[in-house]
């Protein structure tokens, strides 16, 4: 069931990247963060008001505070990116960093997947490196000052998917809203200072709204598959969000997937696979 839960987070996170991206085109990267993780509260808080869970240890608030700085200010530097038109080189890049992070901690704090699996593992960052086709001359050069944004991003959504594997397994989906209870003051502050006005998502609102749904939607996600099974498992098959990115960007973007990008696709599924007999 780990398996399925992270796949279906992986799938979301992608879409809700791709909204991102697109919204950040138009609306600023702040108020794409803020206004978008405010629609996610408002859904989440609903979801969780209703399934009745109880309010688990101060703890797990403690956690999902810190987790919620550390997810904004990866979406800020992510958004900002990906707003570039570099979609197919930020998404993967912020990936690999992101599916590091808690793979080292994992496996530093005692994890020990079987021997597919850690065949497996770094496949799968082979995988995403060829996606993002950052090992040919394919696509147009990103800029530094892009890519150090992407690996930013990536470090910082590493650390939320290790703060979100430290909750407790029966608080529910409490954790992922006090992400929100912290990220949105902490993005309000940002706007304030930045001059930067919430109405400005009006300019497209659709993309804005569905990226803070979205992204919302996969962290309860993650968070569930990651109490299932181990975190170096499931944040690897989560690091595979590129590839809906990707076919979202080549179907309404018109980008073309390059040789190296399919084959990295296909090194995923095997990948994938490799981790699912493990």
């Amino acid at each position: 069931m780990d398996i399925v839960l992270a796949l279906m987070a992986a799938s979301v996170y992608g879409i809700a990247d791709y909204c991102g991206g697109r919204a950040t085109r138009s609306v600023s990267a702040m108020t794409v963060t803020f206004v978008g993780q405010s629609a996610g509260l408002v859904v989440l808080l609903t979801f969780v008001l209703l399934s009745g869970v109880p309010v688990p240890p101060f703890s797990d608030f403690i956690w999902g505070g810190i987790a919620g700085i550390a997810g904004a200010t990866g979406l800020l530097a992510f958004y900002k990116a990906m707003g570039s038109g570099y979609m197919t080189v930020v998404a993967p890049v912020s990936a690999v960093t992101a599916t590091a992070v808690p793979v080292v901690i994992g496996l530093l704090t005692g994890e020990r997947p079987g021997i597919l699996a850690l065949c497996g593992i770094p496949l799968a960052l082979v995988a995403i490196a060829l996606v993002s086709d950052v090992l040919g001359p394919n696509h147009r050069k990103a800029p530094r000052s892009i890519v150090v944004m992407a690996f930013l991003a990536g470090a910082t959504f590493g650390s939320l998917f290790v703060i979100l594997a430290h909750t407790n397994d029966d608080g529910g989906l409490w954790p992922v809203v006090a992400m929100r209870f912290t990220s949105i003051p902490y993005m309000a502050a940002v706007m304030f200072f930045m001059k930067r006005k919430p109405s400005e998502a009006k300019a497209n609102l659709p993309f804005v709204l569905a990226s803070g749904i979205l992204d919302s939607v996969a962290n309860a996600l993650y968070l569930l598959a990651v109490r299932e099974g181990l975190m170096s498992i499931v944040a690897t098959i989560n690091s595979f969000y590129p590839a809906s990115t990707l076919l979202l960007a080549t179907r309404l973007d018109k980008e073309r997937i390059h040789r190296s990008q399919a084959v990295g696709l296909v090194l995923a599924v095997i990948a994938l696979l490799f981790i699912t007999l493990a």
